[in-house]
């Protein structure tokens, strides 16, 4: 294993834990997919979770501008799933401290738990597991920009982008491994579905 885990090596790894299949998979959306990747599934691994999160924590400290503001820098992430990558990269890189979301159960949409809110000004990274449709990122950086917080990077483990991802603005994204899936817009125009695959239902 490199001290900088390849993108060969970190799509081996999430095979193994059974993170990323293959198949035919449907998504809530509509949207039909030859492959699905639930990255929390390699978390469950102490040491796979160490390779993500340092790994990670490399890829960020490579860069010159996130690096000289390390001691300040505070770590945004949403519930549940960007947790444990957000609380690893925190420690490998040795950040001030780490935000999270939670869903407001009126709404529906993401707030800060209470007492747990970044400040006016404060440097934030914004961390998430994923990067598919970038729908929660882009709720997520609403959120902290409401705070008055300055966003000054993105990262993930993996960037596996959907054909209808959100645009993120111009802010830097930092990531292990990209990955390319054969997307579909729904069934009518999914080959999987014409060649009479098996389609199987995911959450998200």
């Amino acid at each position: 294993m490199h001290l900088l885990p390849t993108n060969e090596e970190v799509i081996a790894m999430l095979r193994e834990t059974g993170a990323l299949r293959d198949g035919h998979f449907e998504y809530p959306n509509g949207m039909h997919a030859n492959e699905y990747l639930q990255v929390a599934l390699a978390f469950r691994y102490f040491q796979y979770a160490k390779m993500l999160s340092v790994g990670l924590s490399r890829r960020l400290r490579s860069d010159s501008e996130i690096r000289a503001m390390i001691k300040e820098l505070s770590i945004v992430c949403a519930t549940t799933s960007g947790l444990p990558i957000a609380f690893g990269v925190c420690e490998a890189l040795r950040a001030h401290q780490v935000y999270w979301t939670e869903q407001d159960p009126e709404t529906s949409s993401m707030r800060f738990r209470q007492f747990v809110e970044p400040a006016k000004g404060e440097k934030v990274l914004l961390i998430d597991d994923i990067l598919r449709s970038g729908r929660r990122l882009k709720e997520l950086k609403s959120l902290v920009e409401s705070s008055g917080a300055e966003i000054v990077g993105l990262a993930v483990a993996v960037y596996q982008p959907n054909p209808t991802v959100e645009d993120l603005g111009s802010l830097p994204l930092f990531y292990l491994a990209k990955m390319d899936a054969m997307y579909y817009k729904d069934s009518s125009s999914c080959e999987l579905c014409r060649n009479g695959v098996p389609v199987q239902k995911v959450w998200n």
